[in-house]
């Protein structure tokens, strides 16, 4: 059985796109029943210097939808800011990239195969392949926001478990 770029990339971000809209569709829930606000939610953070949930959520967009168009485009770069975006946007954009997902076709991923990708980092320029890419840079930190998004609204007392995070697997039944 071969496993293409289109069945290592965004199946997974389908996954766990879907299960971070349910942690935090869980936040809003909590909050409601624990008058807590939502944008207090959104600015929490484990450390100082940390940045906030808000920003995990957006990265979480960004390296699912925004490493398929930077695959499709052959560059990426760092989240743009998004000032002003509150909980309810949070979610919006998590649902938007999974509608946008749902739409790409396998063929159109697996044909970007052995692409070359460039990563903008301000004057640096760090070059991949479209896997390797999707491999060693964007799944890893896919998951690591995710995760500490995750993590954050269950410091906060946000009554989450670990099907939460995993959401819907794809088992062979």
């Amino acid at each position: 059985m071969s496993f293409s770029l289109y069945d290592l990339s965004v199946p997974s971000f389908l996954q766990t796109l879907d299960s971070t809209l349910t942690v935090l569709d869980k936040g809003v829930a909590y909050a409601n029943d624990n008058g807590i606000e939502l944008s207090e939610l959104q600015n929490i953070t484990m450390h100082e210097d940390m940045l906030p949930l808000t920003f995990q959520i957006i990265s979480v967009s960004h390296h699912s939808l925004g490493a398929i168009n930077g695959i499709r485009a052959g560059e990426f770069a760092p989240p743009p800011k998004m000032p002003g975006i509150d909980y309810a946007g949070l979610q919006q954009l998590l649902v938007d990239a999974k509608q946008q997902l749902e739409a790409v076709s396998a063929d159109e991923i697996n044909a970007l195969t052995g692409n070359s990708l460039i990563f903008k980092l301000g004057q640096h320029e760090i070059p991949f392949t479209t896997e390797n890419f999707i491999q060693s840079f964007s799944l890893p930190n896919f998951y690591f926001h995710a995760t500490t998004a995750y993590d954050l609204l269950r410091m906060k007392g946000v009554p989450l478990g670990k099907k939460d995070f995993l959401g819907q697997m794809r088992t062979s039944q």
